[in-house]
């Protein structure tokens, strides 16, 4: 996205607090017996799936990168979000892509939505195993249009300044990628011990949501039944949690509930399988997910599986590329996989992905306000992640950049410890309004810390 450039588009990028554990009385009154839970569950669960359709040419130019592209109107099996992928990852879409989808529910067709078309600074920083790996793709923003059967897509590159046939050749290799989330979390499988040291790439281990929900249900009282949720802690319990060799500092927020990724249903086996860490959290980048508004909250776990499947079966992400998500609804989700409070390398922020986290607020807030619940959900998240790492969430800091389009790599840049996606590349993520809303998130992290 390369939302403040000249030849622009405009663009968006492509990043509430879960309600606590029953108490153990409570769900003994209410709730139903564990062993039946685990069969409801299981009877729940459906595995996604991805739908990769070539694009062809729209018009009597069938060339290589011929100047409009798509799919007329077609049946297909169920799905839920849409993108569109190509060959290169260097190579920018200059141009404009729509699509329209059948709800299954009504078998009515929505008008033409628009996709963001400049997504490359949602990546991997340049240089690292996971950008150079040739798995990647370009690809747009995903766009949520809920469960659907029918799909009709065209795009149309940009014309230049004269006439038409000055367009930019479209990317060679373009795909419509159709995801379907899938249903429920997959059944628990025994977890391995995570091994090697948390600032380097480790070897194979569990993912981080298996030994925290056995931390939540602990915490909790609970038998470990694969809980949605991690309670907050007391800062004496956060210290514990972060080991030997990481001193916390004074301010700590408390930390808030955490839906897991177990809890809104990851596929493990479709991540790579290692953990990736950096020393430190010195900032958080704030982003939105441009996926649309038109959501429930209690779909934003089926939203959570579509990015995630989009970001490593689409475009060859290692994992989801946010470190933690947050629903209009204020509620937090656990993202890239390693451990909820460890400094885990993500794929957000092109050129600032080292020493901080990425968080997703699901939607696109270029011209609709973000709800004042996740705004909150943002500073109680970044006064306890920041905090645990000695940061005032309403200060500044030094981060090196990596390389991108504002800043050079190696440059050492000063930058709010609570940036948007905006404040280290050129785009127009994470929207104008939500962007507004980031002074609020500062104050109110500093003050959760007893700033």
């Amino acid at each position: 996205m390369r939302g403040f450039l000249a030849s622009s588009i405009g663009v968006t990028c492509a990043a509430a607090l879960a309600v606590p554990l029953t108490p153990p009385a409570a769900a003994a009154t209410s709730a139903p017996p564990p062993t039946t839970e685990r069969a409801a569950r299981a009877e729940a669960y459906a595995p996604g799936g991805t739908q990769s359709l070539p694009l062809a040419p729209l018009t009597r130019d069938r060339a290589p990168g011929a100047a409009a592209q798509g799919l007329p109107r077609r049946d297909v099996r169920h799905f839920s979000l849409v993108g569109v992928v190509w060959d290169d990852p260097g190579t920018e879409l200059r141009g404009r892509v729509e699509v329209r989808t059948r709800a299954t529910a009504t078998g009515t067709w929505s008008p033409w939505q628009e996709l963001e078309t400049h997504n490359a600074e949602h990546s991997a920083d340049p240089g690292t195993a996971e950008s150079a790996s040739r798995r990647v793709r370009g690809a747009t923003a995903p766009l949520w249009v809920g469960e659907s059967d029918g799909v009709e897509v065209r795009v149309r590159a940009e014309s230049g300044p004269e006439t038409a046939r000055a367009a930019a050749p479209l990317p060679g290799g373009m795909r419509l990628e159709l995801v379907d989330p899938g249903k429920g979390a997959p059944p628990v499988t025994a977890p391995e011990p995570e091994e090697g040291p948390r600032t380097t790439t480790t070897s194979a281990g569990s993912p981080a949501s298996a030994e925290a929900v056995a931390a939540s249900a602990a915490n909790a009282g609970l038998a470990p039944l694969g809980a949605t949720e991690i309670p907050a802690l007391s800062q004496a319990e956060t210290e514990a949690e972060l080991g030997a060799g990481q001193q916390t500092k004074p301010y700590v927020g408390a930390r808030p509930s955490i839906t897991t990724r177990h809890g809104w249903g990851a596929d493990e086996g479709l991540r790579e399988k290692g953990f990736v860490y950096t020393k430190k959290v010195k900032a958080a980048f704030v982003h939105h997910s441009a996926t649309g508004n038109n959501y429930r909250c209690s779909q934003a776990s089926s939203v959570i599986r579509s990015i995630y499947r989009y970001h490593v079966r689409s475009t060859g992400w290692r994992d989801l590329g946010y470190n933690f998500l947050v629903d209009k609804c204020g509620n937090i989700y656990e993202g890239r996989a390693g451990g909820v409070s460890k400094a885990v390398l993500g794929a957000h922020t092109l050129g600032f992905n080292s020493n901080s986290m990425g968080i997703a607020v699901l939607g696109t807030y270029s011209d609709r306000k973000p709800s004042s619940a996740a705004v909150k959900a943002i500073a109680r998240l970044t006064a306890w992640k920041l905090g645990i790492y000695g940061m005032n969430p309403d200060g500044k800091t030094y981060l090196k950049s990596g390389g991108g389009n504002l800043y050079r790599k190696g440059k050492n840049v000063r930058l709010n410890v609570i940036s948007g996606h905006r404040d280290g590349f050129a785009t127009n993520c994470p929207g104008k309004l939500l962007y507004g809303k980031l002074d609020t998130s500062r104050a109110k992290a500093a003050r959760y810390q007893g700033r």
